[in-house]
């Protein structure tokens, strides 16, 4: 059982991975990390989707960021979304995960920031564990 996935799109976005999992590491929550791309790879993307046991997704995207979208669009459970200042200085995927229609949220934080993904995710959980009886 893992309380956290950390889905990066390309093996570039590592670096922003590894604040997220700086800040992870600490905690005393699961974690793991995959690379897995919402283009290249959709079919592995929706089989990862419905078979972890993940309560809440990191996913960390450049240029158009669909992973965090994708994601979001094949679960129920919270999805946090991390822009790459891949080009456009990261404007381009901080759009695209902010715009998400209705019905699709997305949780993001700023550009390259792992470390708040991670935090908002830390969040998150510590929701659910005081929600607990």
């Amino acid at each position: 059982m893992v309380d956290i996935s950390v889905i990066m799109g390309s093996e570039s976005d590592r670096p922003i991975a590894n604040r997220a999992i700086s800040v992870l590491e600490k905690s005393k929550y699961t974690y793991e990390v995959m690379v897995i791309s919402a283009h290249r790879n959709p079919d592995e993307l929706e089989s990862y989707i419905s078979m972890t046991d993940a309560k809440v997704f990191i996913t960390i995207a450049g240029l158009s960021a669909a992973l965090p979208g994708v994601v979001a669009s094949r679960t129920k459970r919270p999805v946090v979304g991390v822009p790459v200042s891949a080009k456009l200085g990261g404007l381009d995927a901080l759009l695209s995960i902010a715009q998400m229609p209705p019905g699709v949220p997305v949780g993001s934080v700023g550009i390259d920031n792992g470390a708040n993904g991670a935090y908002l995710a830390l969040r998150i959980l510590d929701l659910i564990d005081i929600a607990k009886p």
